[in-house]
C-alpha cells in the first residue's frame, strides 16, 4: 500500500485499519503516524497475541523492510488482511505531512 492510498483509506472514514509500527522505541521518538500501536520487529512473534488477526493491519517502518518481513511474518501466523506500508514514515513525511521529522 502506498502512503497515498493509505491517507485516502484513512479519510475515508470507517473502520480504521490497526496501524502497526514495528520500529524500535527511539524511532518513535523522532515521528510516528497518530494512533499507531507500537511492537518492536524483534518483539512481534512474542507479542503477537496482542493483535487481532481478523482486522486489517497496516505494517510500518522508516521504509518499508522491516514493515514487508512482518507483514509476511502475519500472513504466515494467519493474519487475512495484512498489507505493508511502502516506503513507510519516510514516505508519509515526504509526501503527505511535510511537517513531519525525517531522520
Amino acid at each position: 500500500m502506498s502512503v497515498a492510498e493509505l491517507k485516502a483509506r484513512l479519510d475515508a472514514g470507517g473502520a480504521p485499519p490497526v496501524l502497526l509500527d514495528v520500529r524500535e522505541p527511539w524511532e518513535l521518538g523522532i515521528c510516528t503516524l497518530p494512533g499507531t500501536v507500537h511492537i518492536p520487529m524483534g518483539q512481534v512473534s512474542a507479542r503477537i497475541g496482542e493483535l487481532d488477526p481478523a482486522r486489517e493491519t497496516v505494517v510500518i517502518c522508516h521504509h518499508g523492510v522491516r514493515s514487508f518481513h512482518v507483514a509476511r511474518l502475519l500472513q504466515a501466523q494467519g493474519f487475512g488482511n495484512v498489507v505493508n506500508l511502502r516506503g513507510g514514515v519516510d514516505a508519509w513525511a515526504r509526501e503527505i505531512d511535510i511537517q513531519m521529522a525525517t531522520y
